[in-house]
């Protein structure tokens, strides 16, 4: 609580006009005539100070501070060098313009993913500074070019033949969750493990739970496939869902016999033997 330092022209000034407004009070006067002056004067006195600004009071209530506002607007050079570094770190932005498009947002979930930082799709102030002063994801295997998905972090990274980091792109898996639809009944899980691709299709497929976008399948019918709807969480009946516009780039990395490597922080399996396997059967062809 505060107090104010007295306006010596504010209360006075309202005193003194009452004072002017009273009629004077007559000494010799009857008693009568005393009551109603002090009526009188009462009446005008209490109509005043209710015209009166609770402010003109010495004590008022302190004031809330109010906060600056957390992140500053980025200006559009910034952005531009948000979306450069990015694509260098490996992340899908699209064209390096400095405007935040769907392909810019879907580059800001997989790195928000990966980061651990709190998923939105935006660009703070916070996650800009992050962006200039991280490093590029690390695959769990090197050497050989694969396919990993991480489950916990839920994003697809794809290699080179070297094992470094291409592209990193977020994704959906399943849910662990029981379902009922279309009259199959089953548990939503990827499976953890090393696989390959079997057999893949361009555009879209037609599967018992709907459609499937450049499939690429690695376990029975589950596959790495577009779908317009990629959430931030586990949310499909198994397969691996990866942005729309990712998918035709994908599928053409993807050739049948890619490794994939699915994994979460409670399992890995090594495919290095496999890949090892692929490179002395590549050199018994050539001889």
């Amino acid at each position: 609580m505060s107090v104010l330092k007295s306006n010596p022209s504010a209360i006075p000034t309202r005193r003194d006009s009452i004072l002017q407004i009273l009629p004077p009070a007559n000494a010799g006067g009857t008693s009568l005539v005393s009551t109603a002056h002090l009526a009188l004067t009462a009446l005008v006195m209490l109509s005043l100070l209710l015209l009166i600004p609770s402010n003109s009071f010495g004590i008022t209530k302190p004031e809330k501070r109010k906060g600056h506002a957390p992140n500053p607007q980025l200006t559009r050079a910034e952005v531009k060098e948000a979306e450069r570094r990015l694509s260098e770190l490996g992340y899908w932005t699209g064209p390096v313009d400095g405007v935040i498009d769907g392909e810019t947002q879907t580059a800001l979930v997989a790195f928000q993913k990966w980061e651990g930082r709190k998923v939105t799709g935006q660009l703070t102030r916070e996650d800009f500074e992050a962006i200039l002063n991280t490093t590029s994801p690390q695959a769990k295997e090197s050497g050989y070019k694969h396919v990993e998905v991480d489950i916990d972090r839920q994003v697809l990274l794809l290699t080179d033949s070297d094992g470094a980091v291409e592209r990193v792109l977020p994704i959906s898996t399943g849910s662990g969750k029981r379902y009922h639809e279309k009259g199959i009944r089953d548990l939503a899980y990827t499976p953890r493990g090393r696989f390959r691709v079997y057999n893949k299709l361009s555009g879209w497929k037609r599967s018992p739970l709907g459609l499937l976008y450049y499939p690429n399948y690695f376990s029975g019918g589950l596959a790495i496939h577009g779908n317009p709807s990629v959430p931030h969480e586990p949310q499909s009946h198994g397969c691996i869902r990866i942005p729309m516009f990712a998918s035709p780039e994908i599928s053409k990395q993807l050739p049948v016999g890619t490794i994939v490597l699915i994994y979460d922080k409670q399992s890995f399996v090594s495919a290095k033997d496999w890949a090892e396997a692929d490179r002395e059967k590549q050199a018994a062809n050539i001889q």
